[in-house]
């Protein structure tokens, strides 16, 4: 059996991302399965905010931030080399992948010490799964959330209501949640079609 050319799309978070499947064109998309990724290690909490410390502030021990970067690096590949395993096995070839992410704003701009630790948490965790994937040999864009919807309406040369219509339909089609992650998983998913 020929493996059919499919897209990932992700929608990033703190320790975990929102994972679609898409599968034929962009003008013809369809959904082929939704889940949950781990990227960071569930038995161990500090992993999920990995600067943060005590009390909201930011982690500045350089040995428990390199440990626990070092943990998330691990989960990622794991999480990432089980999906893409899954997905060979049921006839699926992954070429491209597209996350979506809050912002790629430097943390170090950033004056609030709280936010900061946010920002360095988004990196990491965008990071590490765009450079996992790209080892696996899939090539992988960014949407920022903001403006996804307006991004992927130009691209496709629809209205940003009939993009938001498809996003929504796809949710017809999946089992478990459609939340707001979901969605922006599946737009970068459509995206990545392209």
């Amino acid at each position: 059996m020929k493996p059919r050319p499919a897209a990932l799309g992700f929608r990033v978070k703190s320790g975990w991302a929102a994972a679609v499947l898409l599968t034929g064109t962009a003008s013809s998309p369809k959904l082929c399965d939704v889940r949950r990724l781990d990227l960071s290690e569930p038995r161990l909490p500090e992993t999920r905010q990995p600067y943060h410390a005590a009390m909201g502030k930011l982690e500045t021990d350089t040995t428990k931030i390199n440990r626990r970067e070092s943990l998330v690096r691990s989960v990622a590949q794991q999480s990432i080399a089980t999906l893409l395993a899954d997905y060979r096995a049921k006839g699926y070839a992954i070429s491209r992948a597209g996350l979506v992410v809050g912002s790629q704003i430097d943390p170090d701009s950033i004056a609030n010490a709280h936010i900061r630790a946010h920002a360095f948490e988004g990196q990491l965790f965008r990071s590490v799964l765009e450079e996992v994937l790209q080892t696996c040999g899939i090539r992988t864009g960014i949407l920022i959330e903001r403006n996804a919807y307006a991004q992927a309406a130009t691209k496709f040369k629809e209205s940003n209501e009939n993009v938001r219509r498809m996003i929504q339909n796809f949710g017809r089609a999946a089992q478990g949640s459609w939340r707001a992650e979901q969605k922006l998983a599946a737009l970068a998913a459509w995206v990545a079609l392209c």
